[in-house]
């Protein structure tokens, strides 16, 4: 379940309504395609490592301790450097469950980003003892659904053994581990390596636009569940990839299938986040945030905007048209404006946040934005790429449409968001 929560880089973005569950599409070989899960749980619905501040160094790929004596010792070996984790997600009045690595002992973790995307408050808790430490975004790659995670003041954690996922083969056996179904304890599925260099294409369930390709994954037939996401598929000498997609089984005839990022894919990204390099696709910290509900696309017209938003959330069983309060604290009753700014190109706001930047300069759902530092912006695609560029602590000037038809331009100081 990819929790595509679309918070942009300073917004929330309206791109799945209450929809709790995501889907994927997984390309295999040339042309067969079956529907999968980005597995996390929500129950409501090779070199030398890079130091980061107060969390020590992420691990080269490098040959671990050989494990012997099948299943149970990879998991044996593998489990102590496991954490639970937990996340709120405030605006969408939701939590989720996943799973994360251990990668160095002062508690730098690593997960898949659809696991902390959206999040507002993340805790993890170590499988092997128990404790549980809040937690804050360290940095994370959305495109390649790659995130580290830093646990509060924690030290002389084990970490997991690491392998080589460059010399993996089809046929190799596996062992998927992590939080399966959100059930707060690690579980273990075994499995061989059924597949090399897979490409799956994820995208919401309800026809969402909204969609991301992952390349060069490892399939297995290990059962893969929700809640395993950023767990280890482990073999015997250590994590060869990080649990992110499996398959529905709807029937006894359907095999299962499960994906896993390359751990030397995931560790590559990790170095260059515990690094501080940001790039096009890696964001450091926790993105910019404006406090606004927006729809998702290229259409630069507000109405437009507005007639795909009501469908989104009719086909999620919540939302319609209706009268709009002044501000939201979460997105579960958010209802499309009535009343729309009376422009023909921009971004409508569906609603805004309570307390947030937009709302505490008088935006409301209905209002349109049309430029950012006196560049205009048509589609909500096109805002998201605008404020990419900026940080927390920035301060941009927004051009706005009220309802009525009033004009304003609003200095708003961004504050610290929610990852996306």
């Amino acid at each position: 379940m990819l929790d595509d929560t679309g918070y942009g880089p300073s917004f929330r973005r309206r791109g799945r309504g209450n929809v709790l569950t995501h889907t994927l599409m997984a390309v295999l070989g040339a042309a067969l395609a079956a529907v999968l899960l980005l597995v996390f749980y929500n129950p409501g619905s090779g070199g030398s490592g890079i130091s980061l501040p107060g969390s020590g160094a992420v691990p080269a790929p490098a040959p671990a301790a050989p494990l012997t004596g099948g299943d149970q010792a990879i998991v044996t070996k593998v489990k102590p450097g496991l954490v639970i984790i937990n996340t709120n997600l405030q605006f969408d009045s939701e939590a989720a469950a996943g799973t994360g690595m251990v990668i160095n002992p002062n508690g730098l973790v690593l997960t898949n980003n659809h696991v902390i995307d959206g999040s507002t408050k993340i805790t993890a808790t170590v499988a092997a003892t128990g404790k549980t430490y809040p937690a804050t975004v360290v940095g994370y790659d959305k495109t390649r659904d790659i995130a580290l995670i830093q646990l509060q003041n924690a030290s002389g954690l084990t970490i997991v053994p690491i392998g080589n996922s460059s010399s993996v083969k089809i046929g190799n056996a596996v062992v998927a581990l992590g939080n399966a179904e959100g059930r707060g304890r690690i579980t273990a599925a075994a499995g061989e390596v059924t597949g090399l260099n897979q490409t799956i294409t994820a995208s919401e369930e309800g026809g969402s636009t909204a969609s991301e390709t992952l390349t060069g994954m490892i399939q297995t037939d290990a059962d893969i569940v929700p809640g395993d996401s950023g767990g280890p598929l482990a073999g015997s000498t250590g994590v060869i990839g990080m649990d992110t997609a499996g398959n529905a089984v709807s029937d006894q005839q359907q095999a299962s299938a499960g994906f896993a990022i390359p751990i030397n894919t995931a560790l590559s990204v990790a170095r260059q986040i515990a690094a501080g390099h940001a790039s096009s696709t890696i964001t450091i910290g926790y993105p910019p945030f404006v406090g606004i509900f927006i729809s998702s696309g290229s259409a630069s017209s507000p109405q437009a905007q507005a007639q795909q938003e009501e469908q989104q959330q009719q086909n999620g069983g919540s939302g319609g048209s209706g009268s709009s309060p002044a501000c939201y604290t979460s997105n579960a009753d958010l209802t499309v404006p009535s009343a729309i700014a009376p422009v023909s190109s921009g971004t409508l706001i569906i609603g805004t946040i309570c307390g947030s930047p937009a709302a505490s300069a008088g935006m409301t759902g209905g209002a349109v934005i049309t430029a950012v530092n006196g560049q205009a912006v048509g589609s909500p695609d096109d805002l998201t790429g605008t404020l990419s560029r900026f940080h927390p602590g920035d301060t941009i000037s927004v051009t706005w449409v009220s309802p009525s038809g009033q004009r304003s331009i609003s200095s708003l100081h961004l504050t610290a968001g929610p990852p996306q």
